[in-house]
């Protein structure tokens, strides 16, 4: 990777990108919005189709199986296939990919509304999850390439607040949708937001590339890794349901490791690695990625089980709880710009160690909410919690990106994707466990503190089951006095198990705080300048 012969674009187009242009096409802010408009279709679907599986596995007779599989499926797509769509990203450029990308994901959005069956949702959803792999890193490796130093960590602040209001707004729009229209309708407003998204893309967005951009593909490295993301997913995912110590779960994990040394080892052998191990020789880029994996362990771990409390625990209708999350979205919204003017100002240091902070804090508090607790109290830990995510998100997407040279931006930007993956899918998966501890371990004392009929441990397990989803396991028939006790009993112990799992989610949120401490702001962040390597 030493050859200064562009690949495709001219020198002087690369040198244009350290200042904003004056008119529409490669206009740093108008191809921030073009690339938002493409993420927010992704991070939309995130939540969106929650909401529709219910309506899904009716519609289609699916098992609860096939439900979980409309979801699994999307999401070992997106985490196998990011850092290769990253590596396709500084090959090809990023425009290309990105267009690519939004087109598939939208066909795909649609071919998964016409479909009939089970399986043709499942094979669409995986399909959705390979182009939205190629949209994420192609947006940071555009607003990379485009945006100098001083604005970048704005447009990242930005691009993070659309995340947030996505994310925000997918039960929200879900639950109108299936309420209102049906569940296919979830998937086909994709095609209309993909079609404005492409047309944008087309007259704005501009292909950058560096002048010793990638030209070979490293193949062993993109199976090598693909496989080992995999197991590790797969088992993440499945753990819960297989048990931590069973024999399938530890030889997935244990391929998921072997793998990895293999790819470690091959990347050190090859002329045009996928991954340039020398990348992780900057402490502030592996302490980025680390802490990114570290936040979506807290954040998507912990939250994983506050849905279940609004609507199960409290009894709200999706929307209602996606109303009551609106704290924590909005505060998101509303701080990442913030964050990023912050952390031009600043660096990034200090921000990521205060919303680390703050993260912990609310963790710790959202730990101590009770069976009825208020929209007051939870509001306030769920913006205190938005307050510290915002920071994080933008900072560490900084500080991976900008500390990449400019050749390798999207094998970045794919790495703080799957980082995030990666770090969302192990917090579900260690967090349930632990709910899962704690309600094995305080349902049945519970049951006869209150007096209740012995159960057999057959019925106990079933029943265990429900409660660590928030559901009263109330059997049809039960007088209205007893059927209350058990709902109290239930409650009282799913609450309890979600207070443990927040204390481990504030925990781990600690521990960030001081890997937050070994970050700065990026080596090469300044877009455009020849020979800014590691």
């Amino acid at each position: 990777m030493t050859s200064q012969t562009p690949v495709a674009e001219p020198a002087p187009d690369r040198i244009e990108t350290a200042a904003p242009r004056t008119g529409l096409r490669g206009h740093p802010w108008l191809t921030l919005f073009s690339v938002a408009l493409g993420v927010m279709m992704v991070a939309l679907d995130g939540t969106i189709v929650a909401i529709a599986n219910p309506a899904i596995q009716r519609d289609l007779g699916a098992s609860l199986a096939d439900v979980q599989w409309i979801t699994n499926g999307y999401l070992l797509a997106l985490a196998v296939s990011l850092i290769t769509a990253g590596k396709l990203g500084d090959r090809f450029g990023h425009r290309q990919t990105f267009l690519i990308g939004i087109v598939g994901f939208a066909l795909a959005s649609a071919a998964i509304g016409f479909s009939t069956t089970v399986p043709l949702v499942i094979a669409f959803r995986v399909l959705q999850g390979l182009f939205g792999a190629l949209l994420m890193p192609a947006a940071l490796g555009l607003l990379r390439a485009t945006f100098p130093a001083e604005r970048l960590n704005m447009a990242i602040g930005i691009w993070g607040m659309v995340i947030g209001a996505s994310t925000a707004a997918g039960p929200i729009v879900g639950g109108l949708l299936v309420e209102h229209v049906n569940w296919q309708s979830v998937f086909f407003i994709n095609v209309p937001v993909g079609a404005a998204a492409l047309a944008l893309g087309l007259v704005i967005l501009v292909d950058h590339r560096a002048p010793n951009a990638p030209r070979t593909f490293d193949i062993p490295g993109i199976v090598l890794l693909s496989s080992a993301m995999f197991f590790l997913v797969w088992a993440l995912i499945k753990a819960p349901e297989w048990g931590w110590g069973d024999g399938v779960t530890l030889f997935f994990l244990a391929t998921a490791v072997g793998a990895f040394i293999a790819f470690a080892v091959w990347e050190t052998r090859v002329r045009e690695p996928l991954i340039p191990l020398r990348m992780f020789r900057s402490v502030p880029l592996s302490a980025g990625t680390v802490l990114m994996v570290l936040m979506a362990f807290a954040f998507m771990g912990g939250i994983f089980f506050v849905t279940f409390y609004l609507q199960n625990v409290h009894g709200m209708s999706p929307v209602d709880s996606g109303l009551h999350l609106l704290p924590l979205t909005g505060m998101m919204i509303v701080a990442s710009p913030v964050a990023g003017a912050l952390i031009t100002k600043v660096g990034p240091r200090v921000p990521l160690v205060g919303g680390m902070a703050f993260t912990a804090a609310a963790s710790f508090g959202l730990a101590t909410l009770e069976r009825d607790s208020g929209s007051g109290v939870m509001s306030l830990w769920f913006a205190l919690l938005g307050l510290g995510l915002a920071p994080v998100m933008v900072g560490a997407t900084d500080v991976i990106v900008g500390n990449a040279p400019l050749e390798l931006s999207g094998v970045a930007g794919g790495l703080q994707q799957a980082a995030m993956q990666v770090g969302g899918s192990l917090g579900t998966a260690v967090l349930g466990a632990t709910m899962a501890a704690r309600v094995d371990g305080e349902l049945p004392g519970n049951w006869a503190d209150a007096q209740l009929p012995p159960v057999t441990p057959e019925q106990m397990a079933r029943m265990s089951e429900a409660v660590e989803v928030g559901i009263a396991p109330v059997p049809d028939g039960t007088p209205p006095q007893i059927a209350e006790t058990i709902t109290g009993v239930a409650h009282d112990t799913f609450v309890s198990g979600m207070g443990f799992s927040f204390t481990v989610a504030g925990g781990v949120a600690v521990l960030a705080v001081f890997v937050a401490l070994l970050t700065r702001r990026g080596e090469n962040a300044e877009a455009g300048v020849p020979g800014a390597h590691i």
